[in-house]
């Protein structure tokens, strides 16, 4: 364990043993998993729900953006809730309450229960994931991190290349609510990995709560995650949409205002000063505008474009998974070899020319070629995500870790609703609703879409321009690569 971390936050309840120190990336990684899984498997499902609950599909995006409204109010408060009452409570209370929220969801009759169900089920995802990254950075030395949360960052590449299976899966041979109760067993089995092997890591005396930060920050970010989730539905005109827009930007100005008054507001927006933080956030924002949108334009591209079924579509996607996994060991060596300013430009260029490469695929193109696109577009993808998940942490104190793990988890969560809107948007550009039934123009559509997201991977390398050869050496010199170094 990391001695320092008594010093800043007080002796835990458990000090982690070696056993616990092996297990906790697991335990983290099945939370994680259970997490994505649960936001990727429902969309198969929404036509079934729909039809046996007696809504129009189209009621039905209530569902999806309850939750995510529910991720985007509580993750900014995860940090200050684990340092007020310890990390292994909230984490086993987050478990909790997630499982809870699915045996709801599952047993719900009509859509206005399982819209109320599915917030509830929000709330305890919204503290999962940000509690269980802060564990792992409050028990793991800096130069032992990047091993730990490398393993972390897979369930983040392979839930959402299963959710589909899994949910077409479920639908087809079992029964809707199944996709729901699959989260009991896992959900009970965590937590008793919880009570034996989370260490509990609490502030010796906590900071008040910024209310009116939350609630001006809460508001901004729910009403901006509404907008980006009902974007390109049509249920909204360009005046609606233009409107909300306006005022959730007024309330997150409102906060930034009020954040500047405070010694400990919501989000210690003072962070951004650290170079290496304001270059892991920004450029895990603005790269996942272009990648964001690949797990919602493939799917497209193999099944409207080139008559591929479900099943099929999701078995080609399958190889990003395999690669995500097997790549592990490389990311290690990578860091340690070339840092983090290299690899992170050198990657985010690559990973935009395979999405110009996905624009080339068509009819004609053979399976292998795709298989070996998508394995190295998971290999690819996997060694990003770690490295920005990772430096994060390379400058910030043991004080400021569940400050900056609040803001990060923050910035991950709306990226990922900018990620699927860019996407919306480019194929609402590029593939006009008259022609959608069209393979051809949808794939013609799909290519320029992935294009366009491609060139604007490429482009969001100038975010790590900013970074110094030596950043992130704290985290990326492994000591089974550098032996007492």
């Amino acid at each position: 364990m990391n001695p320092s971390n008594l010093s800043a936050v007080g002796p835990p309840v458990q000090v982690p043993s070696e056993a616990s120190k092996h297990l906790l990336p697991w335990l983290v990684a099945f939370a994680f998993f259970m997490e994505s899984l649960d936001t990727t498997i429902l969309n198969t499902a929404v036509p079934a729900i729909s039809a046996a609950l007696d809504v129009k599909p189209l009621s039905m995006k209530a569902v999806l953006a309850s939750y995510t409204l529910s991720l985007a109010v509580f993750i900014p408060i995860s940090g200050w809730v684990a340092d007020r009452f310890g990390t292994r409570r909230v984490f086993a209370a987050a478990i909790g309450l997630f499982t809870f929220g699915s045996f709801l969801c599952g047993i719900s009759t009509n859509i206005d229960a399982l819209v109320a169900c599915r917030i509830l089920q929000g709330m305890g995802g919204s503290m999962m994931v940000p509690v269980g990254r802060m564990t792992l950075v409050r028990t793991f030395s800096k130069s032992d991190l990047l091993r730990a949360m490398s393993f972390v960052s897979i369930p983040a590449l392979v839930a959402p290349m299963l959710g589909p299976i899994a949910g077409g899966l479920i639908v087809a041979y079992l029964h809707w609510r199944f996709i729901f109760f699959v989260n009991i067993p896992i959900g009970l089995a965590g937590l008793v990995l919880v009570y034996l092997y989370l260490p509990d890591y609490r502030e010796k005396k906590t900071h008040p709560l910024d209310v009116v930060g939350l609630i001006l920050f809460g508001s901004g970010i729910a009403l901006l995650s509404y907008v980006l989730e009902v974007f390109g539905d049509h249920t909204l005109g360009v005046r609606e949409i233009t409107g909300l827009l306006v005022v959730s930007l007024a309330l997150l100005a409102g906060y930034w205002i009020h954040a500047k008054t405070l010694q400990f507001p919501l989000l210690q927006l003072n962070l951004f000063r650290i170079r290496t933080f304001r270059a892991a956030v920004g450029g895990g924002l603005f790269t996942r505008l272009g990648i964001g949108g690949v797990p919602f334009l493939l799917p497209l591209l193999y099944q409207v474009g080139l008559g591929f079924t479900p099943i099929q579509s999701g078995l080609l996607l399958m190889p990003q998974a395999l690669a995500a996994i097997g790549v592990n060991w490389v990311i290690l060596r990578l860091l340690a070899r070339f840092g983090y300013r290299s690899v992170l430009i050198t990657n985010t260029i690559i990973i935009g020319m395979l999405l110009l490469v996905f624009a080339t695929i068509g009819v004609h193109t053979p399976i292998w070629v795709i298989v070996a696109l998508a394995f190295l577009y998971g290999a690819y993808s996997s060694l990003q995500y770690t490295s920005m998940n990772t430096l994060v942490y390379a400058d910030t104190t043991e004080e400021e870790t569940s400050a900056a793990n609040s803001i990060f988890s923050t910035v991950q969560q709306m990226a990922i609703s900018f990620g699927v809107a860019t996407a919306g948007l480019a194929t609402a550009f590029f593939i006009p609703e008259h022609s959608q039934s069209n393979p051809a123009l949808m794939i013609d559509g799909l290519h320029k879409a992935l294009l366009s997201l491609g060139v604007l991977t490429i482009l969001s390398t100038t975010v790590f321009g900013s970074l110094k050869k030596e950043d992130g050496r704290a985290v990326s010199q492994q000591k089974a690569i550098h032996p007492g170094g």
